[in-house]
């Protein structure tokens, strides 16, 4: 399924990019988009022109999923 490799330069994706709402002034976020092959692309936000990691939307599910039940919440 995964047609965009990792580590593609994020400038080079025709994608939407949003910011969650929960940012800071300090830049301190990821930007998502959704790819039209059916990936989910993640970046820096301070790096706009860098690295994307893309994901299966099988895979970004599992991690909100395990966001939201607080399995990383050691992390901060």
């Amino acid at each position: 399924m995964r047609s965009v490799p990792n580590g593609v330069r994020a400038s080079s994706l025709a994608a939407h990019w949003v910011k969650s709402s929960h940012s800071n002034a300090e830049g301190n976020c990821v930007e998502v988009a959704s790819l039209g092959e059916g990936g989910i692309a993640v970046r820096n936000s301070r790096d706009p022109e860098g690295p994307a990691l893309v994901y299966t939307p099988a895979e970004v599910a599992a991690f909100l999923a395990g966001a939201k039940g607080g399995e990383f919440d050691h992390l901060l």
